[in-house]
C-alpha cells in the first residue's frame, strides 16, 4: 500500500499516544494536556494568596481560571468578577469547594488551586485528587496529625492516577536555593551536614476583631490566623517555610525525610490580655532531632521590637553557612512553581511535591505539640496519637452558625480561650485545651 508521510504521521501519532496511554496510565492520558491546550483551573479560597496565585498561575502559556470558590461570598464574587467569571462559576459556603470543581470537571479544569485556611487543605486535596484534578495547594498542607495521614493516602493516590502535584513551598522554585542545594547537598560545599538553623521572627501578622453581628464560627473563620483547627499557629503557617528549608538540605532531598523527636519551649508574651488572639503563641524555640544524629534548631516569633530574621543556614564537617547562592534560574519563584507544574503536566511526567511538603507540614505539627506541652515528643507518637483539631467528618455540611471546634471558656474577660499551659497540657491534648 502506498503511504503518504502525512498518513505516516497521522498513524505514528495514534501509536504514540497508545504507547503513552500503557506508560503512564489512563489517567494521565487524560486528564494530562497537550502543548497547545489550554490548561483550565479552578480556585478554592479567594483570599489574598488564592488571588495571588492565580496570578501566577497565568504566567504560563496557555493557561484560563474558569471558576472559583470561598466560604464567604463577598471574596468570591469580588475575585470572580474581577476576572470574569460566569455568575453560575462562582461559589461560596463550605460546600463551595465541591460545587466548584464539579462546574470545573464539567467544563474542562483539569488544575485545582487550593488556596483556603490550611485546616481544609487535606479535605480539598482529597476530593480533587479523587476528582481527577492535577493540584497545586498553598502550604501548610495540615494542621494536625490525622491530617498528615490523609495528606499521605492521597499523594499515594495521586501517584496511582499519574496526577501533578505542587505545593507553595516556593524556596524549591527559587534560583538561589536551588544553586545552593547543589552546591550543598550536591558538591558537598560543607561536607557532611550537622545541623541547620531555620528562622521565622518579625513582629506579627494581621487581626480581625470580633464583630457583635457575628457567631463564633464566623468569626473563627474570619480571624483564622489564630485558631489551630484552622491555622495550627504560626510555626505552621508561616515558619513551616524554613523548616522546609532545614529539612530539605539536611535530608539532600529526600521526600521521605523527617526527624524522630522534637523537645521544644514557646509561649505568649505579647498575644495576652487581649480577646482577638485566640489561643496561639507568639513564640516558639524547637530542637529537631534526627535517626541520623543530625540536629535542626527552630526559632519563630511574632512579638513586635524585638529581632527580627527569615533565614536557614548549615553546618557541616568542613564548616557552614547560609544555604543559598548566587547564579540559578532567574524568574519570581511564585511563578515558577506553577510554570514547572504546568510543563509537568504537558509533557506527562511525574510530578508530585506532596510527599515531602506533607513531611514538612507534620514537623510543624511535631514542634507545635513539643512547644505547647514543653515535653520530648516522638514523631511516632506525633502521628500515631496526634489528635485531630479539624472537623473531618462532613465538613462540606458545615455552615456558620455551626458550633466551632474552639470554644470560648465562660470566664470571660481578656482571655476568652483556654490556652496550653507548657508543664501542663499533654502534648496530645486536642481543641479547648482541657488542663488538669
Amino acid at each position: 500500500m502506498k503511504t503518504t508521510r502525512r498518513d505516516f504521521l497521522k498513524t505514528s501519532s495514534v501509536l504514540s499516544a497508545s504507547a503513552a496511554a500503557m506508560t503512564l496510565g489512563v489517567a494521565q492520558l487524560a486528564h494530562g494536556e497537550g502543548t497547545d491546550e489550554t490548561i483550565k483551573a479552578v480556585l478554592v479560597g479567594c483570599g489574598g494568596r488564592g488571588r495571588g496565585a492565580v496570578g501566577n498561575f497565568l504566567t504560563a502559556p496557555n493557561t484560563q481560571i474558569i471558576a472559583c470558590a470561598d466560604a464567604f461570598p463577598d471574596p468570591a464574587k469580588h475575585a470572580g468578577g474581577g476576572w470574569g467569571l460566569k455568575e453560575d462559576a462562582i461559589f461560596w459556603g463550605f460546600d463551595g469547594f465541591k460545587k466548584a470543581l464539579d462546574y470545573g470537571w464539567e467544563n474542562g479544569a483539569r488544575y485545582a488551586i487550593l488556596a483556603t485556611p490550611p485546616g481544609f487543605r487535606p479535605i480539598h486535596y482529597k476530593y480533587a485528587i479523587e476528582k481527577g484534578y492535577n493540584v497545586f495547594m498553598e502550604k501548610p498542607c495540615c494542621v494536625d496529625a490525622p491530617g498528615f495521614k490523609m495528606l499521605m493516602e492521597v499523594n499515594k493516590l495521586a501517584d496511582e492516577k499519574g496526577l501533578a502535584v505542587g505545593v507553595g513551598l516556593q524556596r524549591h522554585h527559587q534560583g538561589d536555593y536551588e544553586a545552593g542545594f547543589k552546591a550543598i547537598c550536591e558538591d558537598d560545599k560543607y561536607g557532611d551536614l550537622i545541623y541547620a538553623n531555620v528562622y521565622w521572627n518579625g513582629g506579627g501578622v494581621w487581626v480581625r476583631g470580633r464583630q457583635d453581628w457575628q457567631t463564633e464560627m464566623h468569626y473563627q473563620m474570619s480571624n483564622w490566623y489564630y485558631f489551630n483547627w484552622l491555622c495550627g499557629d504560626n510555626i505552621c503557617e508561616q515558619h513551616v517555610h524554613n523548616l522546609d528549608v532545614g529539612n530539605w538540605f539536611l535530608g539532600k532531598g529526600d521526600k521521605m525525610y523527617h526527624p524522630v523527636s522534637a523537645n521544644a519551649m514557646g509561649g505568649r508574651e505579647v498575644r495576652k490580655n487581649s480577646v482577638n488572639y485566640g489561643e496561639i503563641f507568639d513564640h516558639h524555640f524547637v530542637e529537631f532531632t534526627y535517626a541520623d544524629g543530625k540536629k535542626m534548631y527552630s526559632q519563630c516569633r511574632h512579638i513586635p521590637g524585638a529581632w527580627s530574621a527569615v533565614y536557614e543556614n548549615v553546618r557541616g564537617t568542613k564548616g557552614g553557612g547560609g544555604v543559598t547562592e548566587r547564579g540559578g534560574r532567574k524568574g519570581n519563584p511564585y511563578d515558577n512553581e506553577h510554570q514547572d507544574l504546568c510543563k509537568a503536566i504537558r509533557e506527562g511526567k511525574p510530578y508530585n511535591e506532596g510527599w515531602y511538603a506533607a513531611h514538612s507540614c507534620m514537623i510543624a505539627v511535631l514542634g507545635r505539640m513539643a512547644s505547647y506541652s514543653g515535653q520530648v515528643v516522638s514523631w511516632d507518637d506525633a502521628v500515631n496519637k496526634g489528635p485531630a483539631l479539624m472537623i473531618y467528618e462532613d465538613n462540606d455540611k458545615l455552615t456558620m452558625d455551626s458550633p466551632a471546634p474552639v470554644q470560648p471558656n465562660g470566664k470571660g474577660g481578656p482571655e476568652p480561650y483556654n490556652i496550653a499551659i507548657p508543664g501542663v497540657t499533654s502534648p496530645f491534648a486536642g481543641n479547648n485545651f482541657v488542663n488538669p
